[in-house]
């Protein structure tokens, strides 16, 4: 995973910058359209990400003032707060919460954000993970607005070049081994990648591929690899992909990650 903080900080502006030009022409009736995100409007999109990037400046003020990050006990009320506000406030309150916190932590010196330290989910966070953590759900969520808008919608490069080392960590988190043992060569483009995933009763894993067998073959962009192991990869949002293995398709790996 790249550790130098600059170019997380650098791809989350560019996905908060992204999501305020998505969302900032539509009207107050165009942001309670449904979003890709399942059950969840425009707006409750945005409501969420606002919720986070409160819930995520916490984090950060804590650690920059030296004192233990907020428990979860505190989140409830956050989101509770945001389901609360109007369709429009959810909105306008989101990028100006989001806007808040991408500020923040550009202004941080080197020194500063080589201090960030927090104990937090039994891992100790550091500047870049803390950046990794909200760079996943924000480029993931701001496409989940963009795709509604633009059938086209894709996961910006900068995003998917960072994210793409992420994914074993959220494949072992978010995969679901259903179906019986799989394991599958998959080779991504831009930026490439040599991997293989592993189904089987001990869970899903995917990690760099090493000679040995294989069920199948999955040839797949990064940008659609991030997305289907997030549970974004439907049929109307599909790009060009090789899928070569006896009864192996999209719909046996959309059983494996059915999203979150």
């Amino acid at each position: 995973m790249q550790n130098d903080p600059q170019l997380w900080i650098a791809a989350l502006r560019n996905s908060h910058d992204r999501l305020t030009s998505l969302v900032q022409p539509l009207g107050s009736d165009r942001v309670d359209q449904a979003s890709m995100a399942d059950d969840w409007s425009i707006a409750q999109v945005l409501s969420h990400l606002g919720s986070q990037a409160e819930i995520f400046g916490g984090f950060l003020d804590a650690s920059l003032e030296e004192r233990d990050p907020p428990g979860q006990d505190s989140f409830p009320p956050i989101w509770d707060a945001w389901n609360a506000k109007s369709a429009p406030d959810q909105v306008a309150d989101s990028l100006a919460a989001d806007e808040a916190f991408v500020r923040k932590i550009e202004g941080l010196s080197k020194t500063q954000l080589a201090g960030i330290k927090l104990a937090m989910f039994g891992m100790e966070i550091d500047a870049t993970r803390l950046l990794q953590m909200r760079l996943s759900e924000h480029a993931l969520h701001t496409w989940d607005v963009a795709a509604s808008l633009e059938p086209e919608a894709a996961v910006p490069e900068d995003a998917v070049a960072l994210l793409i080392d992420t994914l074993p960590e959220m494949v072992a988190r978010v995969g679901k081994a259903d179906g019986g043992a799989l394991r599958i060569h998959i080779m991504s483009s831009d930026p490439s990648r040599d991997l293989v995933l592993a189904v089987d009763d001990d869970g899903v894993k995917l990690g760099k591929w090493e000679d040995g067998s294989a069920d199948g073959e999955l040839r797949i962009p990064s940008e659609a690899l991030l997305r289907l192991v997030s549970g974004r990869l439907d049929d109307e949002h599909t790009p060009r992909i090789e899928i070569d293995g006896d009864g192996l398709d999209l719909d046996r790996l959309r059983k494996v990650f059915p999203g979150f």
